[in-house]
C-alpha cells in the first residue's frame, strides 16, 4: 500500500471519508443499547465528527432528512445530554456540539434512565409490600394465606435490596466515584 503522503489529496479525502462513514454507521447501529433510532445515531456520528457546532438546517441538509425528524433527533439527543446546544456571538440559530466525553454520556445516559426505573420499581414495591403486610397483620389464623404472604414480602425485600444497591451503583455514576473502582484508563505497567 502507498505511503498516506504518497496518496493524491483527494484520495486521502476519501479515505477519511470511508473512515469516518464506517464509524457513524457502527455508532448508529450500537445506539440500540440506549434506545436510539439508527438515523438518530447516524446524527450523532454526523455531529461527533464535526469541527465545529452546527444549526438545524446544516444537520437537515447533510443528513437530507426533515427539518421536523431533525429537531426531534437532536431533542432527544439534547434530553439524553449526549449533545449540547451552544452558544456563539453573533449566531442567530441554535447550535449544537457533541458531547465529547463518553464516560460522562455513559454516566449521564444511564443514571438517567436507571433513577427513573429505580422510582418506578421502588414505589410499587413498597406499597405493595405494605399492603401485604397489612394482610397478614389482619388475616392472622389463616396459616396458609401467611405463608403466601411472607413469602412474597420475602420477594419483595430481595428485590428491594436490589435496587438499593442500584442506587448507590447510580450515585457511584453521578458522582464519578465509579472511576475510581474501574478507571478510565488503565494502570501503567510499571
Amino acid at each position: 500500500m502507498e505511503q498516506a503522503e504518497d496518496l493524491p489529496r483527494e484520495q486521502q479525502e476519501a479515505v477519511i471519508l470511508r473512515a469516518r462513514k464506517r464509524i457513524i454507521e457502527s455508532i448508529g447501529k450500537n445506539m440500540d443499547l440506549y434506545g436510539i433510532n439508527l438515523s438518530i445515531g447516524h446524527l450523532y456520528g454526523l455531529l461527533f465528527f464535526q469541527d465545529k457546532p452546527m444549526t438545524l438546517d446544516e444537520m437537515t441538509e447533510a443528513m437530507k432528512m426533515s427539518k421536523t425528524s431533525m429537531s426531534t433527533g437532536v431533542r432527544t439527543l439534547v434530553d439524553l445530554k449526549m449533545v449540547n446546544k451552544v452558544w456563539e456571538k453573533g449566531a442567530r440559530k441554535d447550535l449544537y456540539e457533541v458531547e465529547m466525553d463518553w464516560f460522562q454520556t455513559f454516566s449521564d445516559y444511564f443514571s438517567l434512565k436507571w433513577r427513573k426505573a429505580l422510582e418506578i420499581n421502588m414505589q410499587a414495591l413498597r406499597k405493595s409490600r405494605a399492603e401485604l403486610q397489612e394482610l397478614a397483620r389482619t388475616g392472622s389464623g389463616q396459616e396458609e394465606l401467611q405463608q403466601l404472604v411472607m413469602e412474597d414480602v420475602a420477594k419483595i425485600n430481595e428485590a428491594i435490596r436490589y435496587y438499593l444497591w442500584l442506587d448507590r451503583f447510580i450515585d457511584a455514576l453521578e458522582t464519578g466515584a465509579i472511576f475510581e473502582l474501574v478507571p478510565k484508563d488503565l494502570p501503567q505497567e510499571s
